[in-house]
């Protein structure tokens, strides 16, 4: 007789059954999981080269070159003013206005002058009505004296007070030549031709002697003025051979040299005060007018890479070079000689024919692998 099983003893059989053939699916699926994940980690492992541009740099000649603008000045220039004090009765002449040597600029109100005159005048015909009196008394003492008439003693007085007269007519006579001279001062000439640059009185205004009034720039020489920066004297540049020309008109051309660099630095403006002679202006080069000075230097075969490829190590600049065997990327450091619009010249640590990473390389890291994505020389 067949021995009876309960319903639910069969169905816990079949049960684990089942959960036997799960956990086998199970394992398998997480084994694949695994194998799945570490074929991935072994794909990311080979990363792609990374695309750059590069240049091959080389010695080229080079001329370097500054520009700065200045202002065409008179190579003399004066300051003018009255001797004497005064009141200004008469203003002749403006800024800009030509001028020759001798022509009257300004007048004063001579009254003064014209006072001082007079009695420098009155001083000298009293002196001489004084000279006129001690010559008589003179003259009768010697007479007295050559017939015993009179003693020694008066006849020394008489000529002791003649020779006092005489002195006191010269200092009259010295006072009236300077009477005369202020009456004339009263009047301002130029004293050499040239152009007014300046003006600093009005009629009716009352100026003190050697007070200057009126900047007279003279005719002749001209240079050429710049406010330079210190760090310009760093370069080797020529300066006998300046070429100018006007901003307003380039046509307009001439050439100079440096006649004079100030020894001090302007400590507003941290420049340097340079003239630069002009060689022959044309007449169109007037004063005032803007001017660009152009100073180059000395030819010199130099590296050059663009501002793009310069990076950092540390605190010391560097650029990026390609080993052409290797196709792999390292970091390089240089020295600069100068920085220029759009390029920067190395001055050392590169040589010609080494390829350098103009583009790309901002995340390049050392030992890294790189293509060329073509486009540089």
């Amino acid at each position: 007789m067949t021995k009876y099983s309960p319903p639910h003893a069969y169905v816990r059989r079949h049960c684990k059954h089942i959960l036997r053939h799960r956990s086998a699916a199970v394992a398998v699926m997480l084994l694949a999981t695994a194998l799945s994940s570490c074929n991935d980690r072994s794909t990311n492992a080979t990363k792609p080269a990374a695309l750059v541009r590069t240049l091959t740099v080389q010695l080229r000649d080079r001329q370097a070159s500054v520009t700065l603008t200045g202002e065409v000045q008179a190579r003399f220039s004066a300051d003018l003013s009255f001797r004497v004090t005064g009141r200004v009765l008469e203003r002749l002449v403006d800024v800009g206005a030509h001028v020759n040597a001798g022509d009257v600029l300004a007048r004063f109100d001579p009254t003064e002058q014209q006072a001082d005159l007079d009695a420098a005048t009155a001083a000298v015909a009293a002196a001489e009505s004084q000279l006129r009196v001690a010559q008589a008394n003179f003259d009768r003492q010697k007479a007295l004296l050559a017939n015993r008439f009179t003693t020694q003693v008066a006849f020394d007085q008489a000529q002791e007070a003649l020779r006092s007269a005489e002195s006191s007519l010269e200092a009259a006579k010295a006072q009236l030549g300077t009477a005369k001279d202020a009456l004339g001062y009263a009047e301002l000439r130029a004293g050499a031709a040239g152009v007014i640059t300046k003006r600093s009185l009005e009629v009716g205004q009352v100026v003190q002697a050697a007070q200057p009034v009126f900047t007279l720039a003279q005719d002749g020489e001209r240079d050429a003025v710049f406010d330079v920066y210190e760090s310009i004297f760093f370069g080797d540049f020529n300066s006998d051979q300046i070429s100018l020309a006007l901003v307003s008109d380039p046509s307009v051309a001439a050439t100079g040299y440096v006649r004079e660099v100030s020894p001090a630095i302007d400590p507003k403006s941290s420049t340097v005060r340079v003239k630069v002679a002009i060689q022959n202006p044309p007449a169109a080069m007037t004063l005032g007018n803007a001017v660009a000075g152009t100073a180059k230097a000395k030819p010199a075969a130099e590296i050059t890479v663009p501002w793009t490829a310069l990076m950092s190590s540390g605190s010391r600049p560097a650029v990026w070079i390609v080993d052409p065997a290797t196709k792999t990327a390292a970091l390089k450091t240089i020295e600069i000689g100068s920085y220029e619009a759009g390029a920067v010249v190395v001055k050392a640590g590169l040589e010609p024919g080494e390829r350098v990473v103009v583009d790309g390389g901002k995340l390049l890291s050392s030992g890294e692998r790189v293509t060329d994505e073509g486009g540089a020389p």
